[in-house]
């Protein structure tokens, strides 16, 4: 159990951080530090965090029920040139150097093919395409459709779900439409995605049954039709995964950013995809939405373009 004295027994701010930090330190020694503090604390009595105010004594109850006091046993990090870092101790270190070296080649290997190429891409990226997916890491954007780094304008979440509440999405959206004028919105889903397949069973996860809520909106909407015609369960999650995509594509029309983009006569095309983790190959869905397409009147906003 941690013991702590009575809040009047302090009576100054540094008094008040004192407690804190012994707080910390308690808790650290209580609990298992794999989870929690894998680290050496960093220290208000140290002069890289704290004014020199922080380092009085921390006061304590003695047995006879007095205060007294006694300096803490504060763990200092290291100093490095440019400042403070954490001292691991013995905390076992697990190497990412492999993925620094394969960087390393990966730069030289570019490099070597096109001396600029890093030197141009750091100037300004003008990507033509926004790519809303999945957050699997079987489907990278880039990658699964041959484009070099600044081609394609990235955004990635469970399921590929567009939300009008999602301002993580939207902020993407809006800065790739608005600004770095993409030409082209592509709502890529895949076969087989956990999401969609989370999202057609009754079991609860937790948090994310928040997020999924969005995919069982779809699955309501078209549950009757999916029963029907495809009685076999993968089938039934494969042309969900389809139905989800498409959907996704109308609620990205029916934002504002893409409203009004067309409102102002930007050209804009958005797609919806769907990628067959078993083949490589991407599905064209046929959904194609410009400026020309017309959505139902309730979403059809209204600018004032000057």
């Amino acid at each position: 159990a941690i013991s702590l004295p009575p809040a009047d027994h302090f009576k100054s701010p540094a008094e008040t951080s004192q407690l804190m930090i012994r707080t910390i330190h308690s808790l650290k020694s209580a609990l298992r530090p794999s989870l929690l503090f894998p680290y050496s604390l960093p220290t208000m009595n140290t002069p890289a965090f704290a004014p020199s105010s922080f380092v009085t004594p921390m006061p304590a109850r003695a047995a006879s029920g007095a205060i007294t006091t006694r300096t803490p046993q504060f763990v200092a990090p290291r100093m490095m040139a440019d400042g403070p870092t954490i001292d691991v101790g013995k905390k076992k270190s697990t190497s990412l150097e492999h993925l620094l070296d394969n960087n390393r080649k990966w730069a030289d290997r570019i490099t070597a093919a096109e001396p600029d190429f890093f030197t141009e891409l750091s100037k300004l990226q003008t990507p033509q395409y926004l790519w809303i997916g999945c957050s699997d890491s079987r489907v990278p954007a880039n990658q699964i459709v041959d484009l070099p780094p600044g081609s394609v304008f990235v955004h990635r979440n469970i399921a590929n779900v567009v939300s009008n509440i999602d301002f993580n999405c939207l902020s993407v959206m809006q800065f790739s439409i608005a600004v770095l004028k993409v030409k082209h919105v592509i709502v890529c889903g895949h076969y087989g995605c956990g999401g969609v397949a989370a999202a057609m069973t009754r079991t609860s996860l937790g948090l994310i049954d928040n997020w999924l809520r969005h995919i069982r909106d779809v699955r309501d909407k078209y549950e009757k039709r999916l029963n029907v015609l495809y009685p076999d369960q993968e089938d039934r999650l494969n042309r969900l995964c389809e139905l989800n995509v498409i959907e996704q594509v109308r609620n990205v029309c029916h934002t504002t950013i893409v409203q009004e983009a067309w409102a102002r006569g930007q050209d804009l095309t958005v797609h919806g995809w769907i990628y067959d983790l078993a083949t490589g190959k991407i599905k064209d869905l046929g959904v194609q939405m410009t400026a020309e397409d017309k959505l139902n009147s309730v979403y059809d906003y209204e600018f004032n373009i000057e």
